[in-house]
């Protein structure tokens, strides 16, 4: 009898810990309330009491894009490329297109990572490598998103530790289920936030820059500027449209071929057959 009694009893602990130890709203609010609290805190300290300061630990992802004029696409991305890794960043994605026939048709796209307090200096030194047609910069402050993400992870850690602990000194197989159960899925769920974390932490770490190289006199996206540019810009597309067209006609042209000959072997003898159709018949002569 006492030993079902301690069986019961050990078994409404384990329930009783586990509901306890899972991060509800509660707790998550609470920690974030903690973390925002802590981070005012640390504020006021740096500030020393007087005037603003700004917070040291605020996160923010930075993204940009730059379009450059240069004489070589390929061997601008390559020069990109260096840059780029002596600031001690990386490339992620490079792509380059070869002329054909005419310069025009050239480009090379990058986009590369580069650390957050270098980014300012690399586009700087863009402008040695050609003419920097266009740069955009965007920012988004990350810093509460973070705080909230580490208040949420903390707490689990907690619960796996205490799950574990229970775990170890489980009395009953019901107890170590149970146990089991809630840990697996603390730590799915923990590894899932430190994922998160993790990649935010990249995102804050690197800024993500897209370069995208051309040769000069490449129309700008919005459209040509001024009269001279809408020329050169007619004029090719007028290029353009004269070869798709004789493109199409020399794709054309066979079909067209058999089709006149198919034509010929159909229609020659119908017009034939119609003529004689519509030719009257002699009249006979009655006899006397």
């Amino acid at each position: 009898m006492r030993s079902l009694l301690g069986r019961m009893i050990a078994t409404v602990a384990v329930v009783l810990v586990v509901g306890c130890s899972g991060p509800s709203d509660g707790e998550s609010s609470g920690a974030d309330g903690g973390g925002s609290s802590g981070a005012v805190a640390d504020e006021g300290a740096a500030a020393g009491g007087g005037g603003t300061a700004v917070d040291p630990d605020r996160q923010v992802i930075t993204n940009a894009s730059a379009t450059l004029a240069v004489g070589d696409p390929a061997e601008g991305a390559q020069q990109v490329s260096e840059l780029v890794e002596s600031a001690g960043g990386r490339v992620d994605e490079r792509t380059e297109q070869t002329a054909t026939g005419d310069d025009q048709g050239a480009y090379a796209d990058l986009v590369v990572r580069v650390p957050a307090d270098a980014l300012t200096d690399v586009l700087a030194d863009l402008k040695e490598l050609g003419e920097v047609a266009s740069v955009s910069v965007s920012r988004s402050d990350v810093t509460g998103q973070t705080v909230d993400l580490d208040a949420r992870i903390s707490a689990l850690q907690t619960s796996v530790t205490r799950l574990q602990t229970l775990l170890d000194a489980a009395p009953t197989t019901e107890a170590l289920l149970a146990a089991e159960g809630a840990l697996s899925g603390r730590q799915e769920q923990l590894e899932s936030l430190q994922s998160q974390r993790a990649l935010l932490a990249d995102q804050v770490e690197l800024s993500t820059l897209r370069v995208h190289l051309q040769p000069p006199g490449v129309a700008p996206p919005g459209g040509p500027d001024g009269f001279v540019d809408a020329l050169g810009t007619g004029w090719n597309a007028l290029v353009s449209a004269a070869g798709a067209a004789v493109v199409v006609l020399g794709v054309l042209l066979p079909w067209l071929l058999v089709a006149a000959v198919i034509a010929a072997v159909v229609l020659v003898p119908l017009r034939r057959a119609r003529r004689r159709s519509a030719t009257p018949a002699p009249a006979t002569v009655a006899d006397a």
